[in-house]
């Protein structure tokens, strides 16, 4: 078990809402709205009541101290959060319109990036106040907000990978043969949890046919001597993600399944040392890919390399055709090419990658072999 990371600080949200701000400014925006989700979570450590129809929005601008409207009922809570000494609280009570609260701190005729998860509704709400205003998601006008990481998010992103790691390790040790995938997933979301985690985002345990699914979830399928089975999950732990796979074998594997494994094995190598500052994410995709093309199975990778990780498990920057964002030491994402076999098996390996000054580290450490279990 792991120790838990110093908490960040007042300071260190408020340094993240100038560095948002400053980066709308310099996108071309008049600001950027904020709703309830991983972006406000990140920006000022508060978290609103999950799935509140109550309009709660950060709003920040440079040259503008940022401002939280939230509902009066909720201010108290909202007060408490890391980031509220860096913010000022603007509540409206029900029965009043908090459109016309939030209207007067934006620009009247501005263009605004807003956080991808806004409700409709309540971006909706602020236009029919301010009908010469436009939008623009976060993805689209800044989808670097959140890509670059600082040292203490890569210490909890370290932190969330080794818990992965050590939870390949248990599961490597259970019985798989004669189990239903539902049965193996749950020791997934066990082990993650005694190893720190305290939310489980996704266990995939594709076994056999199964196995040719990327993102199949687990079922009521017996696993069988002879399985060719992927383990894929991960979830949060001090609040950043871990994210990995491997592939494992019931009982001694084919000469053909040890071939494709051999395959993947050597393009997840060849993504991760294409890693370094300045290339396109795009490289990394190329260099895994080629691997698979070369050996005559291209057609059977299906998926992106690739995908940021930060507080949420998939964010940008992507690892994927056509995606010329440079790489900047202090991004993470994962590197993780697969075979996939219709009918048959499949095969990924993944592990979550930083770029440094000068190339890249992994943050799980575990072998890549095809591990044989019972």
């Amino acid at each position: 078990m792991s120790t838990a990371p110093a908490p960040f600080t007042a300071d260190d949200y408020q340094a993240r809402m100038e560095r948002a701000a400053q980066a709308a400014a310099d996108a071309g925006l008049a600001g950027v709205l904020i709703a309830p989700g991983p972006d406000m979570v990140w920006l000022t450590g508060y978290r609103p009541p999950a799935e509140t129809e109550r309009l709660t929005m950060l709003v920040l601008a440079a040259g503008q101290e940022p401002v939280l409207v939230v509902p009066t009922l909720e201010a108290p809570d909202a007060e408490k959060a890391a980031g509220a000494p860096a913010l000022t609280l603007r509540d409206w009570t029900d029965g009043k319109d908090p459109y016309a609260v939030t209207a007067p701190l934006l620009d009247v005729d501005g263009r605004f990036g807003v956080s991808d998860n806004t409700w409709a509704l309540h971006l909706l709400g602020i236009q029919g106040q301010l009908p010469g205003t436009t939008y623009t998601p976060l993805t689209a006008c800044l989808p670097m907000l959140r890509g670059v990481k600082d040292a203490h998010e890569l210490e909890r992103l370290a932190a969330a990978g080794a818990a992965a790691d050590a939870t390949y390790e248990e599961i490597k040790k259970v019985r798989f043969a004669g189990r239903r995938e539902l049965e193996v997933a749950g020791d997934l979301a066990d082990l993650l949890r005694q190893f720190g985690h305290e939310q489980v985002d996704f266990t995939v345990v594709g076994s056999g046919p199964n196995g040719a699914n990327p993102h199949h979830e687990a079922g009521e399928r017996v696993i069988e001597h002879g399985d060719m089975i992927v383990l894929d999950f991960g979830g949060l732990m001090h609040g950043y993600g871990s994210d990995t796979s491997r592939t494992v074998h019931v009982g001694e594997p084919t000469d053909e399944e040890r071939k494709v494994h051999d395959i993947v094995r050597r393009a997840q190598e060849a993504g991760c040392a294409a890693v370094r500052p300045g290339i396109a994410c795009q490289e990394v995709d190329r260099a895994a890919r080629a691997v698979i093309d070369e050996a005559g199975y291209g057609e059977y990778f299906i998926h992106r390399t690739g995908h940021g990780i930060g507080v949420t498990t998939h964010e940008p920057p992507y690892m994927i055709e056509g995606e010329e964002q440079p790489l900047v030491p202090g991004m993470c994402f994962s590197v993780e090419p697969g075979i996939y076999l219709p009918g048959r098996f499949g095969v990924r390996i993944e592990d979550i990658v930083t770029v440094t000054q000068d190339g890249g580290r992994r943050l799980n450490a575990t072998e890549r072999e095809l591990a044989v279990v019972e």
